[in-house]
């Protein structure tokens, strides 16, 4: 470890030493940049000489930039307003048809899309036949306004709808008459 160089009056022999990092700097050196200023320079902020700064509530000679222009209003008349318009009055509406009707619905082509509902009943008309009778008569309504393809899907999902629910009745019937004329054969003994 080394010591800083002792500070204290110059030597007398005449040799200079250099200086201490722990005295003030000498005149000849620039001051450090951790030291204020001497003289403060004049702020570009504040006003200089004699001049007052202009009152943000007193007007000012310049105009400003959203007063009315000057000669009145640019539309000629002195509210603003263009001519012809009445405080109440509004414009017109279109004429409009009775209430409950449409119009056709659209041309089905082969671009519309299908009824999901007629779809399902063609499906359920297998998987469970009421269901997709259910959902053929929904189908229908739907289609009647909307416009949809799957007019076809419906009335088949409506046929095989009530056709197999049908055909499932017969069988159950026949099912249950069987198991009862079975049971009677006359022996007395029941199975």
């Amino acid at each position: 470890m080394t010591n800083p160089p002792p500070s204290g009056p110059p030597d007398p022999s005449g040799s200079e030493q250099s200086p201490s990092p722990y005295e003030p700097p000498r005149g000849d050196q620039p001051p450090s940049p951790y030291e204020p200023p001497r003289a403060e320079p004049p702020s570009p902020y504040e006003p200089s000489g004699d001049e007052a700064p202009p009152s943000p509530y007193e007007p000012s000679g310049e105009r400003s930039p959203y007063a009315p222009p000057p000669g009145g209003s640019p539309f000629g008349q002195p509210g603003g307003y263009p001519p012809g318009s009445q405080w109440g009055q509004q414009p017109p509406y279109a004429p409009q048809g009775p209430y409950g009707q449409y119009g056709p619905p659209p041309p089905v082509g082969p671009g519309s899309p299908t009824n999901v509902l007629a779809i399902l009943s063609l499906i359920f008309a297998f998987v469970f036949p009421p269901a997709g009778a259910v959902l053929g008569h929904l189908a229908k309504r739907q289609l009647k306004t909307s416009g949809e393809a799957g007019d076809q899907l419906a009335t088949w999902g409506l046929i095989l709808g009530y056709v197999f629910t049908g055909l499932g009745l017969l069988v159950c019937c026949g099912w249950i008459a069987l198991l009862a004329f079975a049971g009677t054969d006359g022996s007395g003994t029941g199975y």
